[in-house]
């Protein structure tokens, strides 16, 4: 698992639409004035807040920003995905478009159209497509990475074993494997064997580590933050955060925020940045992402970590 300097990473999913372009801009230079340099971004956001029913606003928002700020794409590190924008409108999942190679490549040539770049630094499998044979989604990756438009590819919301299998697949074809993994991943944890209800999320779990330790893979966490659920009354948690566990850990989250004197949002992504895992942080507004950065002075020992690990 590389461990190197995590950092954060700024969510974009709500460019364009939920954020509109002015405060986009704003939060996107607080964060690359703070020392912020990576963004995630996909093919699909947000179809399901915008009115026309597909993907796209969201790099199109990041694309006027780096047209607006020259020497903005040599100071941020770029990351999209595909297989889940629909091609017809208002159809998903129906009509996502998939995994296969041509999906692959006119999704990511479409992102670069919208984003005004030549090539993005990481690109997203963004969850399986299981109607496609692996072999020729791993090799799509491959071709693009060979090109050049993709400096590295990566498999978010896959079980493990279908990353291992891609990345044995991508030596036995002599092409570049996925590198990395993007999961949801957070301080607290649902009910043990219960569904989240968000569709197409998959877990961090154990296997999913102990894949990314063996191999040297990043890990990112996608609702590091619970969507605010921390810090806001007016965000419940989800049921199935209901259990015992949750009670105990925030009241080591408190006892741990009080005495390093940083926010419950800090804390938690201090956690996981503890553990080299970057997380992905939304923002809606500038001290968000003033509060988020701040995390990187969060310094949590062996002690902290042992008094979370007993109560969840």
């Amino acid at each position: 698992m590389d461990t190197t300097d995590p950092g954060i990473v700024l969510g974009t999913m709500d460019f364009g639409t939920r954020v509109d372009r002015d405060r986009a801009f704003a939060i996107l230079d607080s964060f690359v004035a703070g020392g912020g340099r990576r963004l995630d971004t996909a093919d699909c956001y947000s179809f399901w807040a915008d009115p026309r029913g597909v993907g796209g606003a969201g790099e199109r928002v990041l694309g006027a920003w780096l047209r607006a700020r020259p020497r903005a794409r040599d100071a941020v590190r770029i990351a999209t995905k595909v297989r889940q924008n629909p091609l017809v409108p208002h159809s998903w999942p129906r009509s996502a478009e998939g995994l296969s190679a041509r999906a692959v490549h006119a999704g990511l040539r479409e992102s670069l159209r919208r984003l005004g770049v030549d090539r993005v630094d990481l690109l997203w499998a963004h969850a399986e497509d299981r109607t496609v044979p692996l072999e020729e989604t791993v090799g799509a990756f491959g071709e693009l990475v060979e090109r050049g438009v993709a400096l590295r590819g990566g498999a978010a919301n896959h079980a493990a074993w279908r990353v291992e299998r891609a990345r044995s697949l991508a030596r036995q074809r002599g092409v570049a494997p996925w590198t990395a993994l993007q999961l949801r991943h957070s301080l607290l944890q649902p009910r043990p064997f219960t569904p989240v209800a968000e569709a197409g999320h998959r877990m961090l779990t154990a296997e999913d580590l102990d894949l990314a330790r063996s191999e040297g893979l990043t890990v990112w966490s996608y609702s590091s933050l619970m969507w605010g659920s921390y810090v806001r009354a007016d965000k419940p948690l989800p049921r199935t955060y209901d259990h015992p566990g949750t009670d105990r850990v925030l009241a080591v989250l408190d006892a741990v925020a009080g005495e390093l004197s940083a926010t419950r949002n800090q804390v938690v992504l201090a956690w996981l940045m503890r553990q080299g895992i970057a997380p992905i942080v939304g923002a809606s507004r500038v001290e968000q992402v003033e509060e988020a950065l701040g995390a990187r002075r969060v310094r949590l020992g062996e002690e902290h970590l042992a008094r979370f690990a007993e109560a969840r």
